[in-house]
């Protein structure tokens, strides 16, 4: 199986919106997935940033 390419270094503005729009209401690993980042990664700048998962997504979960 080919490893995803990851992008590595700084975070552009336009990366942070991205993460801020996707985060609250989608898996961290679709997140991850679609910026080109590791989960790790994404986890990270998130809790940095102040992120959370909404009230709505984690209902979600609890329902499957």
């Amino acid at each position: 199986m080919a490893k995803r390419r990851t992008v590595k270094g700084r975070w552009s503005k336009s990366d942070i919106n991205r993460l801020k729009k996707l985060f609250p209401n989608n898996a961290t690993a679709r997140v991850a997935a679609r910026l080109g980042r590791s989960v790790d990664t994404v986890k990270k700048k998130a809790y940095g940033m102040g992120l959370k998962k909404s009230q709505k997504y984690l209902r979600s979960l609890r329902r499957a």
